[in-house]
């Protein structure tokens, strides 16, 4: 571990300026308590962070960051239909999903090309054409940043929901993921019931390679790169609405997307209002809608938190009094 001991830039996709107190890059547990006992001295917070791809930073933070450093993969079960990995917190995602589904893993392929790291994964539950992560996760390691335990999450003590977690509820900032168990299948089976992705399929071969290839491709027509124009990704939750909410919308937009959960939740495209509302490409000051694609926030040269958080207030602004529907926001904001 490399700690670094004066205010320190930290990167993140969105390309804002921010410096935290102290940043610790970590590969042990042990690592991890130095991290604590700092935190303790000096009496400051310990935010966990990853690869900066979900956050809204401010120009600076009030604490010490600490990020996982560990990319391993280690094979903890390897059976005739499918294997049992454990991949550390750093581990980029993406590469994770390539390097899987090139070894004839199957199971993430559908979440290909999100960004961020293996630890961010599980707090979020990330999920794209059709799947979410919690589907593979078997469990959660890491280190509790108050009392300095090592400890374990089934997945079924994870609290998974959509876009939700443990992590981002009771254990917020309190439980630093080290790794994550992944339970990946040899079968070639696949999900293409995503109406984008399945349009996409039609005419090809139904493998889980194809399936990563097409989501890679539609995802770089569909998103704007963070390189080019620095974003969050998905900025806006997809709402989740009741019978009688998506009923008072239909009456207003017979043609809204939705996507049913149960018989009572159903789930509308965030996107789609926005688009509705006019907004996609609207510009405010250094941040704009993306037009490439309407949930993307993209900060242009010298844009801090409070430009995009401004934007983003309008946006929710206008969708609520034109379609009575609340946006929540995706990424972390922090304070």
């Amino acid at each position: 571990m490399q700690p670094q001991n004066s205010a320190t830039s930290i990167s993140n996709s969105l390309g804002l300026s921010c410096a935290a107190q102290r940043v610790f890059r970590v590969l042990t547990p042990e690592d991890v308590l130095t991290a604590v006992a700092w935190s303790r001295k000096s009496g400051l917070p310990l935010y966990p962070l990853g690869a900066g791809s979900n956050v809204v930073l401010p120009p600076r933070l009030a604490s010490g960051v600490i990020i996982a450093a560990d990319s391993s993969v280690r094979i903890l079960e390897d059976g005739e239909n499918g294997v049992t990995l454990r991949v550390g917190a750093g581990k980029g995602w993406h590469e994770l999903v390539a390097d899987t589904v090139g070894e004839g893993l199957y199971g993430l392929e559908n979440l290909a090309l999100i960004p961020g790291l293996v630890g961010a994964a599980p707090v979020q539950n990330i999920g794209a054409y059709g799947r979410e992560v919690d589907e593979f996760v078997v469990a959660v390691h890491g280190v509790d940043l108050v009392s300095g335990e090592i400890g374990t999450l089934l997945a079924d003590e994870c609290g998974f929901a959509y876009r939700d977690s443990v992590f981002k509820q009771t254990l917020r900032d309190r439980f630093f993921i080290m790794a994550v168990d992944f339970r990946l299948s040899r079968s070639p089976g696949v999900n293409v019931t995503y109406p984008a992705l399945k349009t996409r399929m039609a005419d090809g071969a139904m493998t889980p390679e194809s399936v990563f290839a097409a989501v890679v491709a539609l995802r770089r027509e569909r998103l704007p790169d963070p390189g080019d124009a620095p974003n969050a990704g998905s900025f806006f939750k997809n709402p989740v609405l009741s019978r009688e909410q998506l009923s008072e919308l239909q009456a207003l937009e017979p043609e809204v997307p939705v996507y049913p959960l149960d018989d009572e939740r159903f789930k509308v495209s965030a996107a789609w209002l926005i688009e509705r509302g006019g907004l996609r490409g609207y510009r405010q000051g250094p941040v704009e809608i993306s037009a490439q694609h309407a949930l993307v926030l993209v900060a242009r040269g010298g844009a801090c938190q409070s430009d995009v958080l401004h934007l983003a207030a309008h946006v929710q602004e206008v969708v609520k009094s034109r379609f009575a529907v609340q946006l929540e926001p995706e990424p972390r904001i922090y304070e």
